[in-house]
């Protein structure tokens, strides 16, 4: 991605303090360099932030970190030290009222299924083993092509089209290879019939490292520390456009109007606006830019008297009879978040575009959709709900309608020619990411920067796979697999 500089000497600005643009500008104070950090709203930690609720700490939604690259690993502990602690992992599917285990144990899917319907799946399963579904580049004929129609309808179709308001048909196979490419039916039940104890799927791991204070607690440290070393973390502080001349970066316009002159600009703002409101770019990449779309997500937290309501800490809701997609439970994380309180704090997701009466309904509206589908699934029970809050969150899924890809390379084409330039995280780069990911992608483009590295950032969370060590973070610390 664009021109490296290297030196102490220059001054670097970074739009947005979520995991991508912190990790990247705590990278740079570490290494001397005058860096700023721009953030629209008053939190940091961007989609993985920790929100103060009901004298009770919360996470915008279930952000669970996971790694085996030993660098993002190292970096993780470096700033959350011994202030962790080892979650088990329970999170199950929620359909026809009744819980799934995810992944899949098998004889909890046969019992919950019926000898009748688990007859079918089987079937569907291996009809494609014989005659296999052709592909069209879509994420449906991908996972039926791999599981078999029944499943597909089961597990995937409904939770899918949920979260990204399309057909299945119309959304991309990249986002099935990104997330469920290496789940395989038959290695989940040998591993469930085996007892086997490797991780053979990344995103199914049986245990993660959770902050004691919760997954915001990392970005606030890495603030704290930015603000402390010679730089400067500004919230409530909009950026308008990236400043450009002769297609090379000189700084940042602050809605507003105020401008900030920087050699080198990292840009975590999402991607389609970054694009259009940059000077002289050609109309086929401004239109093509436009075509990009984001997903928006409503979180509506419910304060319940109850101390047991499931014992989950996620579920994703697979039934269609309801709007929302997914349930987190924080009194099932760590205690630290709730203290002395004797409530449960659970978030209910529901997902919509700019465009649906949803994204627009009031907050009371909208709690009381939440008390209705909570109780109607059953998992209200007999509890009361003492309080309600509304939490809403613009562009946070980046939308893989089919043939997305082509149009994301000339966009990505044409940022590449500007110098002093990086884009990076989930919004700017348009990625699927996991923190991860996000974090991985900002201790790049720092190496960029500081060791004159050319890191192709666009690759990660795709095809980047250059680790030179794996390793897992355990109660101990990090431990080579």
């Amino acid at each position: 991605m664009a021109s490296i500089i290297n030196g102490k000497n220059k001054r670097v600005g970074v739009i947005g303090a979520g995991p991508a643009g912190l990790t990247a500008a705590y990278e740079l104070a570490k290494a001397g360099i005058a860096v700023e950090v721009f953030e629209a709203s008053k939190y940091v930690g961007g989609l993985a932030k920790t929100i103060s609720l009901w004298n009770q700490r919360v996470d915008t939604g279930p952000h669970r970190f996971f790694s085996d690259d030993t660098r993002v690993n190292k970096l993780w502990l470096e700033v959350v030290g011994k202030d962790y602690k080892i979650i088990d992992r329970l999170t199950r599917i929620f359909y026809k009222n009744k819980f799934y285990f995810y992944p899949l144990k098998p004889f909890n899917a046969l019992f919950n299924l019926g000898i009748w319907e688990s007859f079918i799946c089987l079937i569907s399963y291996f009809k494609e083993k014989i005659k296999p579904t052709k592909l069209d580049g879509s994420f449906e004929t991908w996972v039926v092509n791999r599981f078999g129609r029944r499943l597909f309808e089961i597990f995937f179709k409904t939770y899918s089209e949920k979260l990204w308001g399309i057909s299945c048909k119309d959304l991309d196979e990249d986002f099935a290879a990104q997330r469920i490419k290496k789940l395989s039916l038959l290695e989940a039940i040998k591993n469930a019939i085996f007892q086997k104890t490797d991780i053979t799927h990344k995103t199914l791991a049986d245990q993660f490292a959770y902050p004691i204070q919760g997954t915001g607690m990392v970005y606030e440290r890495m603030a704290d520390f930015i603000n402390s070393h010679g730089g400067k973390v500004h919230l409530e502080k909009p950026v308008n456009r990236v400043v450009t001349k002769n297609k090379k970066v000189t700084g940042i316009e602050l809605v507003g109007g105020e401008i900030k002159d920087y050699d080198h600009i990292i840009s975590s703002m999402p991607i389609t606006l970054l694009v259009n409101r940059l000077d002289e770019v050609p109309n086929e990449v401004k239109t093509v830019s436009e075509s990009l779309k984001f997903r928006n997500t409503i979180l509506v937290y419910l304060n319940i008297e109850s101390q047991n309501l499931f014992p989950d800490n996620w579920l994703y809701v697979h039934s269609s009879d309801l709007k929302l997609g997914r349930i987190t439970n924080f009194r099932n994380w760590v205690p630290e978040l709730y203290g002395e309180e004797k409530s449960t704090i659970v978030a209910l997701e529901y997902w919509c575009n700019d465009d649906e009466p949803l994204w627009s309904e009031k907050d009371n509206v909208l709690i009381d959709l939440g008390k209705k589908e909570l109780a109607q699934a059953g998992l209200l029970k007999n509890s009361k709900v003492l309080d309600g809050y509304v939490y809403r969150i613009s562009r946070c899924y980046p939308v893989y309608n089919r043939g997305y890809k082509g149009k994301l390379n000339l966009v990505e084409s044409f940022l590449d020619s500007i110098s002093g330039l990086t884009v990076i995280g989930r919004y700017g780069a348009f990625k699927y990411n996991n923190q991860d990911h996000s974090i991985l992608m900002g201790l790049l483009a720092a190496e960029n920067i500081i060791k004159s590295t050319r890191h192709d950032l666009w690759k990660i969370n795709t095809d980047y796979e250059t680790y030179q060590e794996a390793s897992v973070i355990t109660k101990t610390g990090l431990q080579k697999k």
